[in-house]
């Protein structure tokens, strides 16, 4: 529609014809009869600067080019995302399975692997039954009469060699009448006759040089038997190394058989190879573990569930990421994750523990992946309010895209709780594109706060809530409401439903040139159209059926707005909508609860007498007032001070006020009904209260567009038709707004019939002739406005303050107090 603006000179401006507050959508337009005639739409629609962001931000592979789309809520952000990226991934190769697996070195850092996709899997598997085989094998090898037999010779050696050397020195013995006896204590050598030890009274009573002689054989006896005994422990540990000789021996046969087909298998990872040489050597190494492991399990109750040692673990592999081949031999593609939950854990991984003995142990088993290993060679999706929300996610995501490598940690590491022994896995690689979401004002705080940020998201995508209300587009959107009710199973809309739910998305664009692009809100309100034309029996959506969900949508929400209609129609609030009154003015306000927002009225009053030039914005003073509000006192005051009364200071002082305002007011779009209130006190001249009235005003006195102009029409026409529509009634706008009107088909309807105007208005000369019926006046060739007019009667009143106060000055009396008195 024409955005053009009524503005006929000479005079205020004609109200609004009908036809200009609401752009209705012909259905005869369409083409069609009900949605079941076309073809679905893409979901995304007049969202090319996103997507084309979008899709470079996926295309470019440098480090740092990663995506923060946001824009307003309901816009199909995450739907779009997911659309794209899943397309985008499913024609790319899919990326390196990962596994953890133990450091035979260093235990407590597992090492990380990485093996084409479906590898890592089938590897765990091999390893799985390599130490399966090896349980069966190394018991069944070792209990093999070979093995026996070898050992039980090297058990006989070492045996005889003791018994030999024990033999030879009891042969000397006896040779020199010595025994030799084995006690408690040891051995014991002692004289003896006829092969019985002899009594010490009887070894006493033999001749001396005997006793000598038998003492010095005992004495080098002794001495024999003391080194027999020395040699004894070498003996010991010659046997038991001849046995591991021979348990490594027999293991390195049992092992080697049982390693040759998986190293044959994985051949080509030259890690993988280097692993499987120290699980060699470990196996070997520890093949005692298994003999135990078996003598264990076979103690175990048959039913247990778990009946493996818990020390062939250290052989076990941790798969934490494992891609799949597609079954035709092709891979399935690279990774989308959406994570809901980022925490740190949910991000970069975590190190479980379990509890035994009373204490926390862990080992590589218990890592666990986070989302960036899942993403990993892919995409990563995530909220961005939940990450900046998550204790050290945030940080940690940024530290792992600096980095280029997943480091998994904890928060009590990072906070030092603790600083008990744990593992260090290996950090893993990363190369992943992640896409935050979030509205706008989280990326604009992250660009100016974070100093990070802006060098690891270098890519913004913009989703724009609007797009341009032409053929093209509603026939677009035609076919996206078709596409939606396909999806969802709903009933065919009608071409008539159509049409008004393309003039609703123009009311929520609060223009009647756009189109929203909110594609979650259009959702919900076919949904419930649908429903209501189930209810009703019908077998195609009708444009009746928009309008009891649109009806019923704002029913379920409006319990405020009613309550306070109740108090204006009850006098508890008071609004005049007959009569005129000085110095006093309807003005209009927004109210927004959740996603439902109503206008209403509000009084504004003005009070004015002379003082040193101070206009007084009550709101202000008691800080009920927002910054932007005091902004537009001050700019009318400005507009006063540099309007009327040019040749004398300003001597005014003045009070505005929102009548029965409890709450904070923020926002300029009243500040045109200041001024409006401002000049009816100073020139004594009576506001018409049929008229409420919107606009910001600047300076030169212009009357600047405003937000919530439907709401605020419909606020003050839902006043009046309480009261009864007198024909008289009616709201000024400023004419920049006259293209954002999408009003209700009752307001336009009243309109019609002449019983409500809508009366667009570019300057406050219009705006008050409209409001008192009284000329604005302009300054004639003497620079003086003519008697009379509403500028004449401000400029006259300014005049008599200035000359008063001039008169005060020469008669000594000094400046008056700035208290409020008497107004005019």
């Amino acid at each position: 529609m024409a955005s053009e603006t009524l503005q006929p000179a000479g005079g205020p401006p004609p109200p609004l014809p009908a036809e200009r507050l609401c752009c209705r959508c012909d259905p005869t337009s369409l083409g069609f009869a009900t949605t079941a005639e076309l073809a679905a739409a893409p979901q995304l629609i007049g969202q090319q600067r996103a997507l084309s962001a979008l899709e470079f931000g996926a295309s470019i592979r440098q480090p740092g080019f990663n995506v923060f789309a946001h824009g307003a809520r309901g816009t199909g952000k995450h739907t779009a995302i997911a659309e794209r990226l899943q397309a985008r991934a499913a024609a790319e190769p899919a990326p390196l399975d990962w596994l953890y697996v133990n450091n035979f070195a260093e235990n407590h850092r597992p090492r990380a692997i990485g093996l084409p996709p479906g590898e890592a899997s089938r590897f765990a598997k091999a390893m799985e039954e390599l130490v399966d085989d090896l349980r069966a094998a190394i018991p069944a090898l070792f209990e093999a009469e070979e093995y026996q037999n070898r050992r039980g010779a090297i058990d006989e050696e070492a045996k005889n060699s003791q018994e030999q050397a024990f033999e030879a020195l009891q042969e000397r013995a006896q040779a020199q009448s010595v025994a030799i006896l084995r006690t408690p204590m040891g051995f014991a050598l002692a004289p003896q006759r006829g092969g019985q030890v002899i009594k010490p009274e009887v070894f006493n009573a033999l001749p001396e040089a005997e006793r000598r002689e038998i003492e010095r054989s005992i004495q080098e006896l002794q001495k024999e038997l003391e080194h027999i005994l020395q040699q004894l422990p070498a003996l010991e540990k010659t046997r038991r190394q001849k046995i591991r000789e021979l348990t490594a021996e027999m293991a390195e046969l049992a092992v080697a058989a049982a390693m040759g087909e998986i190293k044959r298998q994985f051949a080509g990872s030259a890690e993988l190879t280097a692993y499987l040489e120290e699980v060699h050597k470990d196996l070997v190494a520890h093949v005692d573990m298994f003999l135990e492991a078996a003598q264990a399990e076979a103690q175990m109750a048959v039913g247990s569930p778990d009946r493996r040692d818990a020390r062939l673990r250290r052989y076990g592999v941790n798969v934490v990421v494992a891609n799949e081949a597609a079954g035709d031999g092709a891979t399935a593609g690279a990774p989308v994750v959406f994570e809901p939950h980022p925490t740190m854990a949910n991000l970069v991984g975590r190190i479980e523990h379990i509890a035994q003995m009373g204490a926390l142990v862990t080992d590589f088993m218990l890592i666990k992946p986070g989302a960036l290993h899942r993403a990993n060679g892919g995409y990563l999706v995530l909220d961005a309010v939940r990450v900046l929300t998550e204790p050290f996610a945030w940080d940690a995501l940024k530290r792992c895209l600096a980095n280029g490598a997943i480091t998994i940690g904890s928060p009590a590491e990072q906070l030092s709780l603790v600083s008990t022994i744990s593992l260090q896995p290996d950090p893993v690689p990363l190369s992943v594109k992640v896409v935050l979401i979030g509205d706008p004002i989280i990326y604009y705080l992250l660009v100016n706060l974070d100093p990070d940020f802006a060098r690891l998201f270098k890519v913004e995508a913009d989703f724009d809530d609007r797009a341009d209300r032409d053929e093209a587009t509603v026939a677009l959107y035609a076919r996206l409401i078709a596409g939606i009710a396909a999806t969802r199973r709903l009933r065919p809309l009608a071409a008539g439903a159509v049409a008004r739910v393309i003039d609703e998305l123009s009311r929520w664009s609060e223009d009647a040139e756009k189109l929203s692009l909110r594609v979650g809100p259009l959702t919900d309100l076919l949904c419930e159209a649908d429903f209501w034309a189930g209810d009703a029996g019908a077998e195609v959506v009708a444009a009746e059926h928009v309008d009891k969900a649109i009806a019923q949508s704002i029913y379920r929400a409006d319990r405020l707005r009613a309550r306070s209609q109740e108090m204006i129609a009850r006098g508890t609030v008071l609004i005049d909508t007959e009569g005129a009154v000085v110095g006093q003015v309807n003005g209009l306000s927004v109210l927004s609860l959740g996603s439902f927002s109503f206008g209403r009225p509000t009084r504004i009053t003005a009070r004015v007498r002379m003082g040193s030039g101070k206009v007084v914005d009550i709101e202000r003073e008691v800080e009920l007032g927002g910054p932007i509000h005091s902004k537009g006192v001050l700019i009318l005051s400005s507009f006063l001070a540099s309007r009327y009364a040019l040749d004398a200071p300003i001597s005014l002082w003045a009070s505005l006020v929102f009548e029965q305002s409890y709450g904070g007011v923020d926002g300029d779009s009243a500040s045109s009904a200041e001024l409006y209130a401002l000049l009816s006190a100073l020139g004594e001249v009576a506001i018409r209260q049929h008229f409420a009235v919107t606009g910001s005003v600047n300076q030169l006195g212009q009357v600047q567009a405003i937000g919530g102009v439907n709401e605020k029409i419909e606020g003050f026409f839902d006043t009046c038709l309480q009261r009864g529509l007198t024909g008289d009634q009616g709201v000024l706008i400023p004419a920049a707004n006259v293209k954002n009107l999408m009003l209700r088909h009752d307001v336009v309807a009243a309109a019609r019939a002449g019983r409500f105007h809508i009366h667009p208005v570019g300057t406050v000369d219009q705006g008050i002739e409209l409001l008192t019926g009284v000329a604005a006046g302009e300054r004639g060739t003497d620079g003086r406005f003519a008697g009379g007019t509403v500028n004449g009667r401000v400029e006259a009143k300014l005049n008599a303050f200035a000359a008063t106060r001039r008169r005060f000055g020469v008669a000594g009396q000094g400046e008056e107090p700035e208290a409020a008195g008497e107004g005019a």
